[in-house]
Formats: C-alpha cells, structure tokens, sequence
C-alpha cells in the first residue's frame, strides 16, 4: 500500500502536504521521530492567537482515501498524549432507513491515548487492520 500525509504545525495557517507516495514503513517511520515535544513546546511559547493547530500528522491510503490522524497534546499531568482521527468510507441510513443506505465519508476521533498506543493504532491503519481500529471507536 502507498500513502501520502500532511502535517499541521502550530504556527502555520497552511497545512503542508506531502502528495509524494510514502510505504508502510516510512509511514510509522515518520511518526516515531516526528519531534511531538518540540512543536509542543515550540506551540507553548506563541501566544494563543497565533497558534493554528496542534501539532499534527494525518496519513492517508492512496487507494480506499481511509485516513488516520495522530494529534499531539498534553494530559492534565503535561505528560504528551494524542487524539486519533479515522476517516473511512462508511454505510449511512438515509431517513432513517427509508431511502435505503448511502456511502459517506466519516469522521470519527478518540482522545488521550498515550504515544505507544497511537502508534500502534497506525500500525494497524497502515496494515490494513481496519476492524481493530473500529473496535477503538465502538469502546
């Protein structure tokens, strides 16, 4: 599988996209070194309204579109922590059911997971375990 991925640093209004297709490995590869702490600590030192985003990196699967996010923070202790953003095609009921199904892209997030187990949920993304990163959702 190929992805591609942008990254949202704090002091930018304009995301960065990185269209060029990346592995399965560069993939995870990117997020373990990305430096979190530093634009964390960088993002503290702007003032409020000056910071656009927290840092963030979102890979996306060039075939299916599915897409995961990683978004860095700080728990209640300053530890870092991250919230996940799955996006995936997926079945809607039109009017309740009444006109049938449609498919949507869908948006779903989970918060404060700690640095390992994001990566471990890319893992899975960029595997292809879908179902298991749907069971986080279902929690």
């Amino acid at each position: 599988m190929n992805f591609k991925y942008s990254i949202c640093h704090p002091e930018k209004e304009d995301i960065e996209y990185i269209n060029s297709p990346i592995s399965e490995k560069e993939v995870l590869e990117i997020a373990e070194n990305y430096p979190w702490i530093e634009k964390l600590k960088f993002s503290d030192t702007l003032k409020q309204e000056n910071v656009q985003y927290s840092p963030s990196l979102d890979f996306t699967n060039i075939e299916n579109k599915k897409s995961f996010c990683l978004t860095a923070g700080y728990d209640k202790n300053g530890k870092l922590e991250f919230s996940l953003w799955y996006s995936r095609p997926k079945k809607v009921k039109v009017l309740f059911g009444l006109l049938g199904e449609k498919e949507k892209m869908v948006v779903d997030d989970f918060w404060s997971l700690n640095f390992e187990n994001s990566l471990k949920y890319l893992e899975h993304f960029v595997n292809g375990n879908y179902s298991t990163i749907e069971k986080l959702y279902r929690e």
